[in-house]
């Protein structure tokens, strides 16, 4: 997370800053980058800009409306005349201003992995450190249901009393937009036992949001509900991968060959720890290069540091602050009473399917009702 502080503290007056609001671009059809920004202008004139929910820049005022202008895709030099008359500035200094900004914001485009401090001369700020007025991404857990076969205990169940309605869903996901969160991620139990998982999709993409999947991956074997998922809109996907089962690696497979960010989670467990070098340069082969790793058991850590390092030399990016979905074999540590992940309950939040809010994935803190209760309320509630 980065802070973008210099060349822009040219404040000479109080100016009226730009309408608080969630602001959204999305390259056009025919832009191969095909990326989309988020501009949060917040109450009192900062932003938060974030590149293809993944980079978040906090702008001081006076560069937040230099990125406003660039969101709604305004002309160079009309962007120049407004700020220089709104600063008093020469048109000329704020048209190399504008220019500049966004010559660095397409290099973070055009090179995701790019460090905005080291080649881009942003400063750093310490990471969920900012003040913000939302959180960057929902977490919305649409079902606890789990596929047959699966543990009933694997999931808790027992928590939540009814699933909402897709009605309500979109509701929830209205109040999100209107808050100002960009990034929704649908997660369970396994959300695609939701038959009006597209339908939600689509009208999260029909907000503006970046949506996500996380799941067991085991109905993306068929190519045609892949299909009605990506023509819905869906943006990232992540698979829990069951190595065992041929099914899920087809997954993987019709995955890799659509334009979607894909990436894969593997939970070590002793069954496969011989096997865990063979899967990880299975899936490099197949092209991945985003994992999540983590071990079933503390005694396994020492093997999971090892197999961290297996995925660096097979140049695979460590995903770490997705949400995993709660199962016996695919454990998250976090319902024994862990300290909450850095970033919980600030950066994003929990959705069960009952509506009910909570800092994260398995923290026992109810936050409030998403459907029900005010999200200024939600928010204002302390997650410590």
């Amino acid at each position: 997370m980065t802070a973008i502080l210099n060349p822009f503290r040219r404040m000479f007056s109080p100016i009226h800053p730009i309408p608080a609001g969630l602001y959204h671009y999305q390259s056009p059809p025919d832009d191969p980058r095909n990326y989309r920004l988020h501009l949060r202008m917040e109450p009192h004139g900062s932003g938060v800009l974030i590149v293809n929910a993944a980079t978040v820049l906090h702008l001081n005022q006076t560069a937040a409306e230099y990125a406003y202008y660039f969101v709604l895709n305004t002309p160079v030099d009309k962007a120049a005349r407004q700020v220089a008359r709104r600063y008093q500035v020469s048109q000329e200094q704020a048209r190399q201003d504008y220019i500049d900004l966004v010559d660095r914001i397409q290099t973070l485009v055009d090179t995701p992995d790019l460090d905005p401090v080291t080649y881009l001369d942003f400063e750093r700020q310490k990471p969920f450190s900012g003040e913000i007025s939302a959180p960057y991404r929902l977490d919305c857990a649409l079902t606890y249901r789990l596929p047959a076969g699966d543990a009933p205990d694997s999931a808790p169940i027992e928590r939540v009393g009814r699933e909402l309605s897709a009605d309500e869903w979109k509701a929830i996901l209205d109040k999100a937009w209107s808050a100002g969160i960009p990034h929704i991620v649908f997660t369970g139990g396994e959300a695609t036992l939701r038959d009006d998982l597209p339908e939600l999709i689509v009208h999260a993409e029909e907000l503006g949001q970046v949506s996500g999947l996380l799941s067991d991956g085991l109905r993306l074997a068929d190519e045609v509900y892949l299909g009605r998922l990506l023509n819905a809109g869906l943006d990232h996907l992540m698979i829990v991968l069951q190595p065992e089962n041929e099914q899920s690696w087809q997954a993987v497979g019709n995955a890799m060959v659509e334009d979607l960010s894909v990436a894969v989670h593997l939970t070590l467990i002793p069954d496969i720890q011989a096997q865990a070098k063979s899967i990880l340069e299975r899936l490099a082969g197949m092209g991945v290069r985003r994992i999540s790793l983590s071990a079933s058991d503390p005694a396994l850590d020492q093997a999971l540091t090892a197999f961290r390092e297996v995925a660096a030399v097979l140049q695979m990016d460590l995903v770490w602050n997705l949400p995993v979905p709660y199962s016996k074999r695919h454990p998250v540590a976090l319902e024994a009473g862990d300290a909450l992940i850095e970033g919980a309950g600030r950066a994003w939040l929990y959705v069960e399917p009952d509506g009910d809010v909570r800092p994260a994935q398995g923290d026992p803190k109810v936050l409030g009702n998403l459907l029900t209760d005010p999200w200024e309320m939600i928010w204002a509630n302390p997650t410590g």
